[in-house]
């Protein structure tokens, strides 16, 4: 079953993640479509499973059929990916989040990411947020800048990915700057 509710948008609930999921980030993480936007390595069920504890805040995004704020039944809710934050309890938190190709361009991602800044404004007192974004992932780039982040800097060849050394585009949001949009 799916894990407990933590915050519900519009139209994403966001839950926990937990044991029964690891089927789906592993297949999920090893989609192409996926994998090479984020740059993670092939993982296979067990290096998930250990991955999945290294987060500091990990949220399964999900699309609810009205599933209640426990765990609901598993034909009640869709899972469609996940949003991490790193770090957030002794630096600067950094975003990490995916989305399986079947519901890009709908504005699932952009709301889930909406609701863990506002989750880790709430919960953490850190002044800013970060999130990183490679020179090819226009969707990424669009995503944070739509959710007023700034361009910060870029990471020149920062990783190699699906055969080709990539830039690294790091963004910020600084909390004064969410709150500011937020009650605008």
């Amino acid at each position: 079953m799916p894990g407990a509710r933590i915050e519900r948008g519009e139209r994403v609930t966001l839950r926990t993640v937990e044991e029964e999921d690891v089927p789906f980030t592993q297949r999920a993480s090893a989609n192409p479509e996926i994998r090479y936007p984020l740059g993670s390595p092939l993982r296979n069920r067990k290096q998930v499973e250990e991955w999945d504890t290294e987060a500091t805040d990990r949220f399964l995004v999900c699309l609810d059929d009205d599933a209640g704020p426990g765990q609901p039944n598993e034909g009640a809710v869709r899972r469609v990916g996940v949003v991490s934050v790193e770090d957030a309890d002794w630096k600067r938190p950094e975003l990490g989040y995916w989305l399986v190709p079947e519901v890009h361009g709908e504005g699932y991602g952009t709301e889930a990411v909406a609701l863990v800044v506002e989750y880790v404004f709430r919960s953490y007192e850190t002044p800013a947020i970060g999130a990183g974004a490679f020179d090819f992932n226009d969707a990424s780039q669009g995503l944070l800048e739509s959710l007023g982040f700034s361009k910060e800097g870029r990471r020149r060849k920062y990783m190699f990915i699906d055969g080709e050394h990539r830039d690294m585009l790091q963004y910020g949001l600084l909390r004064e700057e969410w709150l500011e949009q937020r009650d605008s």
